[in-house]
């Protein structure tokens, strides 16, 4: 058996990964809709929304399921990391940030949120 030292940031990479392909399932779905049903500019925010909440819940419930202990905590890291690549990724293909501060702080505190309750559930 692994030592629960490496388990834990392999289980947290697992989890991030799951997240990402999640996220890409269901941003998928989305495009579908609006090419089919021509959502609208707060329909599609809305979506956006629930695909990062829905990943990283599924995200942190993996992490927490994986690590056993202080589930909460490694959902929530899953969360803030899930957030912070998404963050750097649109940093650098967007030369900056278009939805200012507050937008920012809402996507932190659902990423955050949602892994947090994912590893809670799990």
């Amino acid at each position: 058996m692994a030592s629960p030292l490496k388990s834990r940031p392999l289980s947290l990479v697992r989890s991030l990964l799951f997240s990402y392909v999640l996220t890409g399932i269901l941003l998928f779905a989305l495009s579908f809709l609006l090419y089919k049903m021509k959502l609208s500019r707060g329909q599609i925010r809305a979506g956006v929304y629930a695909v990062y909440v829905l990943s990283c819940l599924f995200g942190g419930f993996l992490a927490g399921k994986q690590v056993g202990s202080r589930r909460f905590l490694w959902g929530g890291l899953t969360g803030i990391l899930y957030f912070a690549l998404l963050f750097l990724l649109s940093l650098l293909l967007n030369q900056g940030f278009h939805s200012g501060i507050p937008g920012i702080l809402l996507n932190l505190a659902l990423c955050a949120g949602s892994g947090t309750v994912g590893g809670m559930l799990s």
